[in-house]
C-alpha cells in the first residue's frame, strides 16, 4: 500500500495515525498542495477530486476519503482494532469521528478559507476568527461528550486508542495553528498528552513527514 498525503492536512494526519497504531509500515508519498500537486493531471488519475489523503492498494485500485481510509485499514490490518467490535461503543467513536470530520474539519479546510478570502473578501483577521468560531463549537461539544462518557479514562472513550483520536489530535493541531485557546478543553487536552505519549503518535506527526518543510 501507498498513502499520497500532505505533512500538514489534518485528513492526511488522521489516515497516518490510524497506520501508526496499527503499526502498519508503508510508503507515504508526498503530494505538495502548496505547488498545486494536487490539481495536476497525474494525482487526478489517482483522485479525481484532486484531495489528499488517497491510499493505493497493491493492485492498484485507490480509496480516497479519510473515512473510507481508517475503516478499510480497521479491517483489513492487523492490531488494534480503531471501531470496537459492541454496536454502542463502535457508535460512540463513530459519533466523535463524525463530530470532528463533518462539523468541524469541513468549515475550516484550506479550499473553505480561501473562498472566504477571495472571492468573499474577508481579510486573514476575518478568516482566522471564522476557523476558531467553529473549531471551538466543535471542541465544546466534544469536551461535554468525553467528560459525559470516559472522565478518568486516558482516551475518549476508554482505555484504548480508537478512531475517535485519529480525528481528535489532528484537530487539536489545527485549532493551535489558527490561534484557538484549548484552556477550556482540560479533557481534550489530558487525551492528547495521552496519545502523544505513544511512539506510534510521534511517527505519524506533521513534522516528522518527509515533505514537512513544503
Amino acid at each position: 500500500m501507498r498513502l499520497f498525503s500532505y505533512w500538514r492536512s489534518g485528513t492526511s494526519y488522521r489516515v497516518r495515525l490510524a497506520l501508526a497504531f496499527k503499526s502498519a509500515d508503508i510508503e507515504i508519498v508526498p503530494v505538495n498542495l502548496l505547488e498545486g500537486a494536487h490539481r495536476q493531471d497525474k494525482f487526478l488519475r489517482i483522485n479525481p477530486q484532486g484531495l489528499v489523503p488517497s491510499l493505493e492498494l497493491e493492485d492498484g485500485q485507490i480509496i480516497s476519503q479519510s473515512p473510507a481510509i481508517i475503516e478499510y485499514i480497521d479491517d483489513v490490518l492487523p492490531g488494534p482494532k480503531l471501531f470496537p467490535d459492541d454496536p454502542l461503543a463502535r457508535a460512540t467513536v463513530r459519533q466523535m469521528a463524525a463530530l470532528i470530520g463533518c462539523d468541524v474539519h469541513p468549515l475550516q479546510n484550506l479550499r473553505v478559507l480561501n473562498y472566504v478570502r477571495d472571492p468573499l473578501g474577508h481579510g486573514d483577521v476575518a478568516v482566522r476568527r471564522w476557523a476558531q468560531h467553529w473549531i471551538g463549537l466543535g471542541f465544546e461539544a466534544l469536551e461535554a461528550l468525553a467528560q459525559d462518557i470516559a472522565p478518568d479514562a486516558p482516551y475518549l472513550t476508554g482505555d484504548q486508542v480508537t478512531a475517535a483520536e485519529c480525528y481528535l489530535i489532528p484537530q487539536l493541531f489545527g485549532a493551535r495553528r489558527y490561534g484557538l485557546d484549548l484552556s477550556a478543553y482540560p479533557r481534550l487536552l489530558a487525551v492528547e498528552d495521552a496519545v502523544q505519549s505513544l511512539p506510534a503518535a510521534h511517527l505519524a506527526h506533521p513534522d516528522q513527514q518527509p515533505d514537512a518543510t513544503q
